[in-house]
């Protein structure tokens, strides 16, 4: 009960007597269930860091054919230079 109001202090909260109780019985709770977990022999298991794994998939850099410069250029608002002109940005 005396950590629930400790940690009641330093969060600045106010907590009703009620409160204290029903924390307190919670945290007692929490408590037990981790000292279960920590009876659970875990020497021969390998850590994981992750529960599947992961892999990068990347697919080969190739060039491909890629579409004629006129048909693009076509639907462009705004060209400069032969290249696409974007609005400014500051």
């Amino acid at each position: 009960m005396i950590d629930v109001k400790r940690v009641a202090e330093i969060a600045r909260i106010e907590l009703s007597d009620e409160e204290v109780e029903k924390f307190s019985r919670e945290l007692e709770e929490i408590d037990r269930m981790f000292s279960i977990i920590r009876e659970i022999d875990v020497s021969n298991v390998e850590p994981a860091f992750h529960p599947i794994e992961i892999k990068n998939v990347f697919r080969d850099d190739v060039p491909d054919r890629s579409v004629d410069r006129s048909v693009v250029m076509k639907n462009v608002a705004e060209e400069e230079n032969g290249y696409i002109k974007g609005p400014r940005i500051v």
